[in-house]
């Protein structure tokens, strides 16, 4: 794609300083790309579960491992486009640092206990603009993070309350890139109540989008990239695309993977899934795709994905060439090699890894542009072919049918809510001066903030960016009759 300086202007013009000289060696780009990596909130992606507690096991994928596999799937894409488009003659690319960029950063503003934090941190804000995994992620990156400091703030707010902080003080169009959802998140339930009559949102919570306090931010990234005022039509990046389907890839694969080695699910359980898992994730697939599949579709869909894995290694021929005895000898015996193969892909790491590798290698070779915007470069879009599409889709929402809706999974999702709403009402509680509590940047940013929206939006933030263990020791802190516990330091 064609990028512009004002692609590269940053939320705050970078200052000549001696000490940091011109870097011609390396793009506007890379240096967000560095600066990403080397931010705290990044690194406590290792503390924040992808599907499972990595607790029960080291084998478990956390957000960080999550994010740096769809890094990888996304900038194969990228450098398989870019392939394509050098080939077929064309003068666009697409900025691999970018992709990375939007890839790793993707999943910062996931709370503690992912979804199930998100629920309850959403209705604990529901009327001071809402909490959206999508939207902390903005927040985070053009907020939160320490990278510059405005002078004569505490923490970034001036004496008027007023927000200043940059976070990272990134480049536009890498802003843009993790920019998924064009929509303003309602300050309030009343707003979403419109929403669901005009049939924009399907529930009332959590919404995707952004919060309000980053809409001017979203404004600037539009007017840049887009230099069109009139221009009304949904914003996303190509960047943000290509991020968006590599998630899609490795989530459905690789979480399909973790259940596997887990023992929590098989093969032959896919395969012979119940009917109403199997009539739940068909209709998604049918909704999310726009086209027709029935529950006998996904049973053929799922067949044709293990095939090569659990197919008996007898050649069929006419079943003449057979008697009766051997009919029957050969039944019990593809019943038990499949049986035992099935068991082997749970069991066996290199089986594993090869068709974990074989499902990512054929998603990406199926990624293509599928429309360039000759208008606007950037809003240019990349699909996944149909049957490519559908492998995704169905894997994706067999593990949340079968696994996150499971009693070992909804254990879990009760016991975090619990957890992070005595830790959001602790704070926010104006009597016991509830605030004192938190660290100490984050309460000098409390004290100087204005209003009731503002404040609870601290107390949100500082919860958010906990891991889940630190979310289960603060807890523990506030609760436990371990007298010891209220002594350990921050």
């Amino acid at each position: 794609m064609y990028y512009s300086t004002k692609d590269e202007e940053r939320i705050r013009r970078i200052e000549s300083d001696s000490r940091f000289p011109t870097e011609t060696y390396r793009t506007p780009w890379r240096r967000d790309y560095a600066r990403l990596i080397h931010s705290p909130s990044f690194r406590r992606l290792q503390g924040k579960s992808q599907l499972f507690p990595e607790q029960e096991t080291e084998f478990f994928r956390n957000r960080l491992t999550h994010s740096l596999e769809v890094a990888q799937i996304a900038k194969s894409i990228a450098i398989k486009i870019n392939s394509e488009l050098e080939n077929d003659g064309e003068s666009y690319r697409i900025e691999q640092d970018i992709v990375e960029f939007a890839a790793l950063a993707h999943d910062l503003g996931h709370p503690p206990f992912g979804h199930f934090g998100e629920e309850v941190l959403d209705e604990k804000m529901i009327d001071s603009g809402g909490f959206e995994g999508n939207a902390q992620t903005l927040r985070l990156l053009t907020r939160m993070e320490k990278r510059d400091l405005s002078e004569n703030t505490v923490f970034g707010i001036d004496d008027k309350g007023r927000d200043k902080r940059v976070g990272l003080n990134l480049t536009c169009r890498s802003i843009a890139s993790i920019l998924k959802y064009d929509r303003e998140i309602p300050i309030n339930k009343k707003g979403r109540e419109k929403l669901l009559k005009r049939r924009e949102i399907e529930k009332i919570g959590p919404v995707k989008g952004y919060y309000n306090t980053e809409a001017k931010i979203v404004s600037w990234i539009k007017e840049n990239i887009i230099s069109d005022k009139k221009y009304k039509s949904s914003f996303k990046t190509i960047e943000c695309r290509i991020m968006d389907i590599a998630d899609d890839i490795a989530y459905s694969t690789y979480d399909l993977e973790d259940c596997l080695k887990a023992g929590f699910t098989s093969p032959l359980d896919i395969l012979s899934v119940g009917s109403e898992t199997g009539r739940k994730v068909a209709e998604k697939v049918q909704k999310n795709l726009g086209i027709r599949f029935s529950t006998d579709d996904l049973q053929e869909k799922i067949i044709k994905i293990f095939r090569e894995s659990l197919e008996t290694p007898y050649k069929f021929r006419s079943s003449r060439e057979l008697s009766e005895k051997n009919l029957e000898l050969l039944y019990f015996f593809s019943v038990g090699f499949t049986n035992f193969m099935s068991h082997q892909l749970q069991e066996n790491g290199y089986l594993r890894t090869d068709f974990t590798s074989k499902l990512v290698g054929r998603a990406i070779r199926n990624v293509t542009i599928d429309k360039i915007n000759s208008k606007i470069p950037a809003l240019s879009t990349v699909k996944l072919e149909k049957e490519a599409a559908i492998d995704v889709e169905v894997l994706k929402h067999f593990v949340y049918e079968s696994q996150i809706l499971s009693p070992k999974v909804q254990i879990i999702a009760y016991r975090s809510k619990d957890i992070i709403g005595t830790i959001f009402d602790a704070l926010s509680n104006e009597k016991k001066q509830g605030y004192t509590l938190l660290p100490e940047d984050f309460r000098r940013i409390y004290e100087a903030v204005k209003n009731f929206n503002e404040k609870k939006r601290v107390i949100c933030d500082f919860v958010a960016s906990m891991t889940d263990r630190y979310a289960l020791e603060f807890y523990g802190r506030l609760t436990s009759e371990d007298p010891q516990t209220i002594f350990k330091p921050f």
